[in-house]
């Protein structure tokens, strides 16, 4: 069984990677060091997490005050959003990758997102 996870973690990842390649090259991103600025600078920044639950509990942990709502939910949850519609919102996930996706959905429905470039990884290893 362990196994069987295993390989569907990598064809999730793969195919997530490769819908990625796909997406608008003149979508917004923002680097780790940016994304940090921004959060000192604007107290009511809007932070999408799209990793999913038991993830904000592993060792990346989760940004404080960020809205989860992992990717695979996203499209059905959309209107949870609605009240930022106004706003950017940041969206972060594990690597970077599954936040690409995200943030196009999020496009595609009307509102302005903003990629955090390499993720929680990124932030942590920034000391974030």
């Amino acid at each position: 069984m362990p196994r069987f996870k295993i390989i569907m973690s990598l064809v999730i990842f793969f195919a997530i990677a490769a819908f990625a390649a796909e997406i608008d090259s003149t979508a917004k991103n923002i680097t780790v060091n940016d994304f940090k600025k921004e959060m000192k600078a604007n107290k009511s920044i809007v932070i999408l997490d799209v990793r999913m639950q038991d993830e904000l509990a592993g060792p990346l942990g989760k940004i404080n005050g960020s809205i989860n709502i992992p990717l695979q939910q996203l499209e059905k949850r959309i209107g949870e959003l609605d009240r930022y519609k106004n706003k950017d919102i940041y969206v972060i996930s594990r690597s970077g990758i599954p936040s690409k996706l995200a943030a196009e959905i999020l496009r595609n429905h009307g509102f302005t997102a903003i990629t955090v470039l390499g993720g929680m990884m990124a932030y942590r290893q920034s000391g974030g």
